[in-house]
């Protein structure tokens, strides 16, 4: 297969269960804040860490992970992006609450790029 087509299909995975997982933790179970945030973006780098040395045996190269990085990121900032319309639309946030927002965001992108490092791969 493809290693650009499959990078994207792992992106779209962590999106969706980004999605998912945020969905339930936050709307089923109650628990919010930025400690939920990185509780599921953890569980999300690692879980998606562990499938691509499970199924290539290697870890991701620098090109990979620059490219996985910045599809799933860019994927999960244009949603980001869309909260933030709706947030504008309701109220507009202060400078911390665009901070806070901003936390939560980045907490995916960098801790997926931190679990594609090649030394945890080996």
């Amino acid at each position: 297969m493809n290693q650009g087509l499959q990078l994207r299909y792992y992106a779209a995975a962590g999106v969706i269960a980004a999605i998912v997982l945020n969905l339930l933790l936050r709307t089923f179970v109650r628990l919010g804040g930025v400690f939920t945030t990185l509780l599921i973006a953890a569980a999300i780098a690692a879980g998606l860490a562990l499938v691509f040395h499970w199924r290539t045996g290697r870890a991701p190269s620098n090109a990979e992970r620059w490219r996985f990085t910045l599809l799933y990121g860019g994927v999960l900032g244009l949603l980001y992006l869309g909260l933030l319309g709706m947030m504008y639309l309701q109220d507009t946030p202060s400078p911390m609450g665009l901070f806070l927002f901003s936390l939560h965001y980045l907490c995916y992108p960098v801790l997926a790029w931190l679990a594609l490092s090649p030394r945890h791969g080996r």
